[in-house]
């Protein structure tokens, strides 16, 4: 009989609805399985839809941009076989890459490990080497390490050499430092205990909307880990049970985040009780959910498959 341990891992080695490669998954076959070259060709797949300017200015047509709202893996990869078929894992101009964000690498890799029987999981939460003096919005993948026996944060954006631009540390873009990258429950539980700053936590301080910074995007971002947590990998703009567009976080909902927080914050959890969690009426991800596509935000219904 295999341990409590050895079940969770095995849990994120199957694909959701959400990785699941479908039809092309013979595409994600013929990938190299070591999690280094899968890293790699991830992050070759997928055109930033903001980090690099305006995408018109790469050779981009304006209608390109409705690219970040592919929501599985199965659409994604068939746009990248439309437009070029080529393996996976063969450099691309960036025209051949899907427009999308970090949410977006993170769901092909995570799709291409667990193909290949790596547990893989999506992890939403914060990162601090992204824009100096700010914690800001990201989606990164973890990976169980068997040697190590623990879970390593990967980050499939950026290219190794990376660089915090803060203090030009060089980080590990294959075993991210969890005091540059917090997960949903990691920040909010050093926001209320004062260790850090609230106002510093946003989708980036060249946003001023107020539900996109501090307490309301540190719930959104606590609530959309526990989502990835059971294999729920959403859209980042998407929006369901607590989470709503406004400026302000009530004590209730303060308080049902801090159990939360607590409770995926605690090691010894197993995945039979985060399953439990993500059961709750309000924080489940519903048949119908409602995305804010950016910039303009306004919410509209969405069917998931």
């Amino acid at each position: 009989m295999r341990s409590s341990t050895e079940l969770d891992i095995s849990y994120y080695t199957t694909q959701s609805t959400f990785t699941d490669p479908g039809a092309l998954v013979a595409w994600v076959a013929a990938l190299d399985p070591d999690p280094v070259a899968l890293r790699e060709a991830a992050s070759g797949l997928v055109f930033h839809f903001w980090g690099n300017g305006d995408i018109t200015e790469h050779g981009f047509a304006p209608q390109r941009r409705a690219e970040i709202d592919l929501r599985y893996a199965e659409d994604i990869f068939a746009r990248l076989f439309e437009l070029n078929p080529a393996p996976l894992d063969a450099e691309r101009a960036p025209t051949e890459r899907v427009v999308g964000c970090c949410r977006d690498f993170t769901l092909l890799f995570v799709a291409m490990a667990r193909h290949h029987g790596i547990p893989a999981r999506s992890r939403t939460g914060f990162a601090s080497y992204l824009m100096p003096g700010w914690a800001a919005d990201h989606t990164i993948a973890e990976v169980w390490d068997a040697d190590q026996g623990r879970w390593r944060l990967i980050d499939p954006q950026f290219a190794p050499g990376y660089r915090d631009p803060t203090d030009g540390r060089l980080l590990d873009v294959l075993d991210m430092p969890r005091d540059r990258f917090l997960v949903g429950a990691d920040a909010w539980a050093a926001c209320r205990s004062g260790e850090a700053n609230p106002d510093r936590f946003v989708v980036s301080p060249e946003q001023p909307a107020p539900f996109l910074r501090s307490w309301p995007q540190l719930r959104h971002n606590l609530v959309l880990d526990l989502a990835a947590l059971n294999k729920h990998e959403m859209i980042l703009w998407d929006i369901w049970g607590p989470l709503d567009l406004s400026a302000q976080v009530d004590a209730r909902t303060m308080t049902e985040m801090d159990a939360l927080s607590e409770l995926l914050r605690d090691p010894a959890t197993e995945i039979d009780r985060i399953r439990a969690a993500f059961e709750d009426g309000a924080l489940r991800v519903p048949a119908v959910v409602h995305t804010a596509t950016p910039p303009a935000g306004v919410p509209r219904p969405i069917t998931l498959r």
